[in-house]
């Protein structure tokens, strides 16, 4: 009997894994540049992502929600002091973001290699 409660509680905790280990966009990143970027779960439906190298290490560069997949909040750019309104999709191994600024008139994008 005790046997059967362990097992039962064993593969209940294997099958109730966090959600967030499913999304797409947790893991880490490689900009163009060669900077590593790690998004990791940081509420509900949040990841944060964060500068793993180079000079703007341990810095966030932004958040985003998560909602059927797609990814929308803010993704920081050091190098121009900027904040922009930020949009992510991960397809296979490329995570891109894309990024606007005054209502979307001005807008950047970028593709990171999963790692």
């Amino acid at each position: 009997m005790i046997r059967t409660l362990i097992l039962g509680v064993t593969l209940a905790a294997g099958f109730a894994a966090p959600a967030f280990a499913d999304e797409a966009i947790v893991g880490t990143w490689k900009r163009p540049n060669g900077t590593l970027i790690s998004y990791a779960a940081c509420g509900a439906n949040k990841f944060c992502g964060t500068v793993m190298t180079g000079e703007y290490k341990g810095k966030s560069i932004g958040t985003m929600s998560s909602k059927d997949g797609n990814y929308k909040g803010e993704v920081n750019k050091f190098d121009e002091g900027k904040t922009y309104s930020g949009k992510a999709s991960v397809k296979g191994n490329t995570l891109s973001l894309s990024g606007c600024v005054m209502g979307g008139l001005i807008c950047k994008s970028e593709s990171l290699a999963r790692q």
